[in-house]
């Protein structure tokens, strides 16, 4: 924000909020974007400690009862004075410049008493900056304490909860399936990434379900996905949308390796099972 003069920044437009905004909406808005874009929350983005300074400094301003009226002073001016500039022809607009320019340079010269809105306004900034804002010091210290209260929490995707039903076209006595076997399901929907079963309806044909690792491959597949030209696919959630849990993060290592032969053996008893669950599902769906 220090490459810009403040009277060319929106300081309403980074926090998305009126200019009649209350101190309430604006600290609202302060910590709802600031949540989002702390740079504890996105180490790997260079420019999140810039986007978090511009928004701390709108804050400083907007609720700072005098700095908030040099800025508004300045805006409403700029405002009126783009609109008077836009009806005016390129000839007028030349004149007005330098009577503009004329007068600003008399003013400078004439001392503190006759200071420009812009030179008011910069005065209310750099007198924020020797004080300090005890409100932003506050809204800052609350978005840390909210983001490490958080922090231990990850959206869950749990496959078993977000399956997708696909069905396609077929005739009862097709004993092609309309085309469609498991191999060729698999190969259609293995590039949006891992799928953890897809099961073939043994009752109903042209029916199958699917379930993938992640909510980013089950999108893309629903999304995008049209199998076979002439016998296309339709998908479905069970659920109507995706479901995203949140699970606490319990620090702490395992006693179990992944790679031990307990746990790879539970592993697959358990792939095993859910997949039993999942023709089971499929069966009753069917009936």
């Amino acid at each position: 924000m220090s490459k810009k003069n403040i009277e060319d920044i929106d300081l309403y437009a980074i926090l998305d909020i009126q200019i009649t905004a209350t101190e309430a909406e604006i600290k609202k808005a302060y910590r709802k974007k600031a949540l989002q874009c702390h740079p504890d929350k996105n180490p790997d983005d260079p420019k999140a400690a810039e986007t978090f300074h511009e928004l701390s400094h709108a804050l400083e301003i907007l609720t700072d009862v005098q700095a908030r009226a040099a800025y508004d002073k300045v805006l409403k001016a700029k405002a009126a004075a783009k609109l008077r500039h836009q009806q005016l022809d390129s000839k007028r607009q030349k004149l007005k410049e330098d009577l503009e320019r004329r007068e600003k340079e008399a003013v400078s010269g004439a001392g503190a008493n006759n200071l420009t809105d812009e030179q008011k306004l910069a005065a209310e900034i750099e007198r924020l900056r020797k004080e300090g804002s005890r409100l932003l010091q506050e809204e800052q210290k609350r978005v840390k304490e909210e983001i490490e209260k958080n922090k231990g929490q990850q959206p869950v995707w749990d496959s078993s909860l977000n399956r997708i039903k696909i069905k396609w076209k077929v005739d009862n006595n097709d004993q092609n399936n309309g085309g469609y076997d498991e191999n060729l399901l698999r190969r259609f929907l293995k590039k949006y990434g891992t799928i953890v079963a897809i099961i073939m309806s043994p009752k109903k044909k042209g029916s199958a379900l699917v379930e993938f690792a992640t909510k980013e491959a089950s999108e893309m597949a629903v999304e995008l996905e049209k199998g076979l030209a002439d016998n296309p696919l339709t998908f479905k959630w069970l659920n109507e949308k995706p479901i995203v849990s949140k699970e606490k993060n319990i620090g702490g290592p395992s006693l179990i390796s992944d790679r031990d032969y307990e746990s790879l053996v539970l592993t697959k008893m358990r792939q095993a099972a859910e997949r039993q669950r999942l023709i089971e599902e499929m069966m009753n769906e069917d009936k």
